[in-house]
């Protein structure tokens, strides 16, 4: 399978149509179209240690969520860190796919994994200004916000979240890997109790329980992370026959 065949079946499962208008993803490098991809290195991020290690060790291709080129590059020459890697990456022939909103939106994406990761039943999206990125479904039975949040630790691999208890029982939870701080309004107007997301405001966590909401910030690459196993299954399902390795793209540390 070559790297032009893998893209058309990625955009054939993860629409561009769905992607937020403000995004930008896709093919994101390319030296050659036509290469046969074998070795597939998939993470989170596309950072400098994994460019490297993908170069270093023979991978042909990596898949990422988060965009290797997100703004405007205003000249591909060295010394600055995307370009840096945009170079590195062609002239090693290594090729880059990032998928990002579209991800968080496609049925299977990274909210749907985190949901069904952490139990939830009878999932749906929610969103706002027309885009249901969110998810939002029941536990099977009512738990403390303190269990809840032991779980998504233990799902996420995260070493701490913070949480807001309005000390309310969780039952319904409305969920958004990443930044979902705009998305709080939309998640309670859709019943939720509890809404779990990457990263808050620091009034959004503070005004919680006068308001009456459940908070957990679980970390923006914790909560989005898990969908690197399932962007393994994808392409393992066009083709059993290629190498497929997840890399933990995080260099941040709790010290």
């Amino acid at each position: 399978m070559t790297v032009a065949e893998l893209y058309a079946f990625f955009e054939e499962k993860i629409p561009r149509a769905l992607s937020c208008d403000w995004d930008n993803d896709g093919l994101m490098c390319c030296p050659d179209q036509n290469r046969e991809v074998r070795r597939v290195l998939v993470a989170l991020d596309v950072t400098a240690a994994v460019a490297e290690k993908a170069v270093r060790e023979g991978y042909d291709l990596i898949v990422s969520h988060h965009p290797l080129i997100f703004r405007p590059i205003r000249a591909v020459s060295p010394g600055e860190a995307v370009a840096d890697k945009v170079l590195r990456l062609l002239l090693s022939g290594v090729s880059v796919m990032s998928f990002h909103t579209r991800l968080d939106a496609v049925a299977g994406g990274v909210n749907e994994v985190l949901a069904e990761s952490l139990g939830l039943c009878d999932v749906e999206p929610f969103g706002q200004n027309g885009e249901a990125i969110g998810r939002i479904g029941y536990l099977k039975e009512e738990i403390s916000l303190v269990a809840f949040a032991e779980r998504v630790k233990c799902v996420t691999g995260a070493e701490y979240v913070q949480i807001s208890d309005a000390g309310l029982p969780v039952y319904r939870v409305a969920l958004l890997g990443g930044n979902g701080s705009d998305d709080a309004d939309a998640a309670f107007a859709a019943g939720a109790d509890t809404y779990l997301t990457g990263e808050l405001k620091h009034h959004q966590l503070t005004e919680a329980p006068e308001r009456g909401r459940n908070l957990i910030m679980g970390g923006h690459f914790y909560t989005e992370n898990p969908v690197c196993e399932r962007l393994r299954e994808l392409i393992a399902e066009t083709d059993a026959g290629i190498d497929v390795e997840i890399v933990n793209s995080n260099p941040v540390q709790f010290i």
